[in-house]
């Protein structure tokens, strides 16, 4: 072995050796499948560090299950669906979507994602993602394509989908709708204020946030209690300025004790504005159009947006003496996620899939889903049961997969797409034929799905790559959707639980009345240093992926993913990336010593008979080690699984069980044979355990050392081929461990000894007194005297069967040493 690890043509053999072997395809790692639902990263730039932390945390997760016994199923998808891979395309070949026909612009971005695929599969690769990735799909590839038009048809045959003319969010900044989902909460500050309505000539004061709308006022309303307004029912009120008359009405929403206890409704303010619409059967007076910009019907505040509007009507009602009050608040407002811009209601005809009736179904499938960490199930289920909305599937965007789907103009029926000739975009493909009524007035349907509605369906998408054919995955019925669905794992992020988690948990039951998947795994976030989420939009990545990897091991890169806990958001740790490397430093080293020792020994197999107290301890330390690992990996604790290894690698075996064999070792001649063979075995045997342990976070270096110390023997082309049950993973030698406790307290107690006196520990000692009130302790412990005197360089070894001084004394050069021990 070379004196110094060099970590950069060791990671590029180790991922040759990977890729050239497809060390990671499931059906190169035979056994009971384990299925991954990998989340596809947004193909629109760059990765930061965030992806690094979560997608390693899920490799660890991993390689641990395929060293497990199990087929690790492990694909990966890239998501070039949707407004960013729009916008990246547009602006780097210079053109307008909108210009080209839609199945060109998705053919184009087709090809110029791939370039990006590239760059991020070499991040990946780099990083040690133990992927198959062959198994690789794109959100809007034509598999993607097809399973996403194929699941509508499925769904709206089954009543699930409806197309309605529908109050819905809408976003004037991207000009599309969006999803109850895609909303953020954000405090703004605006004015509360009090306009002056009126009836049969009584002022009534009326406080709002968006004086605005008064165009659109279609009623006002009270609490059905309010004594002061009872009087005012069955009249009508005279909205201010725009003169209009709107009924007075009572009820139950209406909080009394907000503002003037009177409350002015209008199409649309907010999600109440739009129930009361609908249970009052009120007037629809649209004045916001598509654009974001206030229509003629506004009068002077036509040509405006929202916010210089409402400073406009402000002035004009202060003008006219129909402003009675205004005072700065401080308040919530729904934004869209992307753009960050207020949202607006608007009627539109919109594909919907029904979410309220089946919220109670939703929570139990969210029951039935093995949540890690356990507490993050509490925000599935409060997303739930505060969803108000139906999903709205249609997009008002160029690109994206559109809906199958023709209408007739006469008689209003929906025509869907056969399945045999999917993927289809129905502006390019004229429907041949007439409608059920007689008609041939047919147009296409112009909208594209969300994005998350294809995202929701990764399980059926990994279902085919898996070989279960297109047309049966939707079969309740169908074994090999069974088989597949639901899936092993899901692992993702906190914030898009109420999206990406949510939307596939409905998808599934909707189509298969079962789970997506046995577990979920949720990941924090990488926080910058201002305590933010990182991220691309934000722009506050300290440092780029490809920098880190220029400048450190990336399996010291892998040990501070580690460092993170499930679901906990973390900081960027340089410190914690240089404790890594220090560990790979120390692991070389070791094995370097080891390797003259080892390279002739198989490990494992049959165990020596006469072991000695050292190994038999030793064996039995990393046996226990081994069952906290996998336990802690039971419940996806992986951080706390490296510690159980650290604990084990850095004390037991570096410091403590090297430094006691290194005189057998170094001098066999002066020991039994049958000792130094026996040493030998118990050093390769753990050797080969903990680079097995240490695999699924440090692949590469534990797949070099592999290859230079053991490979030969073992036979096994990969480390991370080799299981653990290959393995005796159990050897139980109490006693002996028991006793090296206290012989392990007796060398640390003179090394401190030595070292309090600034000592070397190689310093000799002409005399140890070991004292103790346990006779029957002190005479193991003087059975090991010979073991005793070659770690601590002592001459002689005396026992007391009293209580003596602690100490270390020196006479004439000539050092002597007392402990006790308990």
């Amino acid at each position: 072995m070379e004196k110094k690890y060099e970590h950069q043509q060791a990671e590029a053999a180790a991922q040759a050796l990977w890729q050239e072997h497809n060390v990671y395809s499931a059906e190169n790692n035979p056994g009971p499948v384990y299925s991954i639902d990998t989340p596809p990263p947004t193909v629109s730039g760059s990765l930061h560090i965030g992806h690094i932390f979560s997608y390693t945390q899920t490799d660890i997760i991993a390689r641990f299950t395929r060293m497990s016994g199990f087929s690790v199923f492990y694909p990966f998808g890239f998501d070039d669906n949707g407004l960013p891979t729009e916008k990246y395309v547009e602006k780097k070949l210079e053109i307008r979507a909108h210009e080209l026909k839609r199945s060109e612009f998705i053919n184009l971005c087709l090809k110029e994602t791939v370039e990006v695929e590239k760059q991020f599969e070499t991040l990946w690769r780099r990083i040690g993602l133990s992927v198959d990735w062959k198994a690789s799909y794109s959100t809007i590839d034509e598999r993607s394509r097809y399973i996403s038009q194929f699941s509508f048809i499925e769904l709206y045959k089954k009543g699930f989908i409806h197309r309605k003319d529908e109050p819905a969010l809408y976003c004037t900044m991207c000009r599309t709708t969006v999803a109850q989902a895609e909303l953020d909460d954000l405090e703004k500050s605006t004015f509360f204020s009090d306009v002056i309505f009126t009836t049969d000539g009584q002022e009534l004061i009326v406080a709002t946030t968006r004086p605005e709308l008064l165009a659109a006022v279609n009623a006002l309303f009270y609490h059905p209690d309010d004594i002061r307004y009872k009087h005012l029912a069955g009249k009508m009120a005279k909205v201010p300025y725009y003169g209009t008359l709107v009924p007075i009405l009572a009820d139950v929403a209406v909080n009394p004790e907000k503002g003037t206890g009177l409350v002015m409704s209008s199409t649309f303010g907010d999600k109440t504005d739009v129930a009361w619409f609908k249970q009052h059967n009120l007037t629809y007076k649209p004045i916001i159009g598509l654009d974001g910009l206030l229509t003629q019907e506004t009068g002077p505040l036509a040509g405006l947006r929202a916010h210089a509007a409402r400073e406009r009507i402000i002035e004009i009602l202060e003008q006219e003496g129909l402003l009675k009050n205004k005072r700065q608040i401080t308040h919530t407002v729904n934004v869209h996620e992307r753009c960050k811009k207020e949202i607006e209601y608007l009627v539109l005809t919109q594909w919907f899939l029904s979410l309220l009736p089946y919220k109670q179904e939703f929570i139990a499938m969210g029951d039935k889903v093995e949540w890690y960490p356990t507490f993050m199930k509490s925000r599935y289920v409060n997303w739930v049961e505060n969803i108000s909305w139906d999903w709205c599937l249609s997009r008002q965007r160029f690109y994206g997969i559109p809906f199958p789907a023709w209408h007739c103009t006469d008689c209003k029926a929906i025509i869907l797409a056969d399945a045999k000739d999917l993927p289809l975009d129905p502006q390019e493909t004229e429907y041949k034929g007439a409608c059920s009524c007689g008609s041939t007035a047919i147009v296409p349907d112009r909208d594209v799905m969300d994005t998350w509605n294809t995202s929701s369906l990764t399980p059926y998408i990994c279902a085919n790559l898996q070989g279960v054919e297109k047309e049966k995955l939707f079969t309740e019925t169908t074994s090999a959707t069974s088989n597949m669905i639901p899936m092993a794992m899901r692992p993702q992020a906190h914030d898009i639980i109420r999206t990406w988690a949510f939307d596939t948990i409905v998808k599934v039951w909707m189509h298969n009345k079962t789970i997506p998947w046995k577990k979920i795994v949720i990941s924090g976030h990488v926080l910058s240093t201002e305590k933010e989420k990182i991220s691309k939009s934000k722009g506050n990545s300290p440092l780029a992926p490809e920098s880190l990897l220029t400048n450190y091991p990336a399996d010291a890169l892998r040990y501070w993913t580690a460092s993170g806990s499930l679901g906990y958001d973390i900081s960027f740790s340089e410190n914690q990336i240089g404790i890594g490397q220090k560990l790979l430093i120390k692991l070389w080293n070791a094995f370097r010593f080891a390797e003259p020792y080892i390279q002739e020994t198989i490990p494992g197999g049959n165990t020596p008979e006469n072991l000695g107290i050292v190994n038999e301890w030793v064996l039995d330390s990393i046996s226990s080690c081994f069952a906290n690992y996998a336990s802690y990996f039971k419940d996806h604790e992986f951080s706390l699984a490296l510690s159980s290894i650290e604990h084990f690698f850095w004390q037991d075996f570096c410091d403590n069980y090297l430094e006691i064999i290194k005189d057998q070792l170094m001098n066999p001649n002066q020991h039994p044979s049958e000792a130094v063979n026996a040493t030998r075995w118990t050093l390769a045997t753990v050797g080969m355990r903990i680079l097995q342990l240490y695999g699924p976070f440090v692949p590469h270096l534990t797949e070099t050392l592999y290859g230079l110390l053991y490979k030969k023997h073992v036979g096994t082309v990969s480390l991370h081929q080799t299981k653990f049950a290959e393995y005796q993973t159990t050897y139980a030698y109490k006693e002996s461990a028991a006793l090296m406790t206290k012989i392990l307290a007796i060398i640390s107690q003179v090394r401190k000894l030595k070292t309090e006196r600034q000592l070397s520990l190689k310093t000799e000692l002409a005399q140890l007194t070991i004292s103790s009130a346990d006779q029957a302790l002190l005479k193991n412990i003087m059975q090991q005297e010979s073991l005793i005197k070659g770690v601590i360089r002592a001459h002689v070894i005396v026992s007391n069967d009293y209580v003596g001084m602690t100490g270390i004394s020196e006479q004439d050069g000539i050092w002597r040493a007392e402990i006790n021990i308990i």
